[in-house]
């Protein structure tokens, strides 16, 4: 398998005891997609984030450059294998925000997208609830 075409996610968190949520990111084929979705732009799985929450990014690559970038945000943050860049978000409104790959980091760099759906804290508490992290 290719690593350049998806992104690995890893979410830590900490409530009473430390834990991680690792998925990873595929983009949809076009033969797949449903109907009203953005051919190129949409993931099987897309990044859950509470809103109104102070969030650090901490990227690195595994492989060779690559930019992870949401333009709504404004940020772009380049990856390296063997370094780890950082940046912090603080995200203000519920929605579903659209980046990708804005790196030539190979044949298919135009394939790897990145969706960020923001939802309230409250109902985050809940999702994770359910995902069986915490109780």
């Amino acid at each position: 398998m290719n690593i350049q075409t998806f992104f690995l996610f890893s979410l830590p968190f900490f409530f009473t005891l430390p834990f991680f949520i690792h998925f990873d990111s595929y983009m949809i084929d076009s033969d797949d997609l449903v109907f009203g979705s953005f051919r190129l732009l949409e993931v099987d799985n897309r990044v859950i984030l509470p809103i109104l929450t102070h969030i650090k990014l901490l990227v690195t690559s595994a492989d060779v450059l690559h930019s992870w970038s949401i333009p709504a945000f404004g940020i772009k943050i380049d990856a390296a294998p063997g370094r780890l860049s950082q940046a912090s978000l603080f995200i203000k409104r519920e929605g579903v925000y659209y980046g990708q790959c804005s790196e030539i980091c190979g044949v298919n760099h135009g394939f790897m997208p990145i969706v960020i759906k923001t939802i309230s804290y409250d109902v985050f508490y809940k999702w994770l609830i359910i995902k069986g992290k915490i109780s």
